[in-house]
């Protein structure tokens, strides 16, 4: 059975492909099938939009039900879908917080002084055991930073004390993305 693992995610291609090597090694060992292809969907301004996993799964050995359940556990955000099978199954758990920090408007002593590494550190500790940073995307305007994890609302909160105290965030803007 040919599926598609439509992801709303905003996932650069490397860690697509992260995703991509746990399913087929998970797949692998279950005999389940394998992942055949994939792909990334940009917006007009270039940010990432979603992304796409092409499954060929062998549902003589396992199940759909397997599949979602398993899709589910290794965590993927809301509002993705298997598609292939009528209707498209909703799957997943996690919801998105994207940090969009802005890349041009800060005085100029700001970015030389600030480090986005930094930022990226602090927000993992902050929202630790609740969400993690997936990946990110760097444009001329902003670099956006995206976390899934299991409250958009309560990772926000955990990070709001730093975004509103490091010079670097200033200007920045949060949104939820699943």
């Amino acid at each position: 059975m040919q599926l598609i693992l439509h992801l709303n995610a905003r996932f650069q291609p490397k860690h697509r492909f992260e995703l991509e090597d746990a399913l087929q090694e998970i797949f692998q060992k279950n005999k389940a099938g394998e992942i055949t292809g994939g792909g990334t969907s940009l917006k007009e301004n270039g940010e990432i939009d979603s992304c796409d996993i092409e499954i060929d799964f062998s549902d003589s050995r396992k199940s759909l039900e397997w599949l979602v359940n398993l899709l589910n556990a290794i965590g993927i955000p809301k509002g993705s879908l298997l598609r292939g099978v009528e209707p498209p199954v909703p799957v997943g758990t996690l919801e998105g917080l994207a940090i969009y920090m802005n890349g041009s408007d800060l005085p100029e002593e700001i970015y030389k002084s600030c480090d986005i590494n930094y930022v990226i550190e602090q927000l993992e500790q902050a929202i630790d055991g609740i969400g993690h940073m997936y990946s990110y995307r760097e444009l001329d305007e902003f670099t956006a930073l995206y976390f899934y994890g299991v409250s958009f609302s309560e990772m926000k909160d955990k990070m709001n004390p730093f975004v509103s105290s490091y010079p670097l965030c200033q200007k920045c803007l949060i949104e939820q993305i699943a």
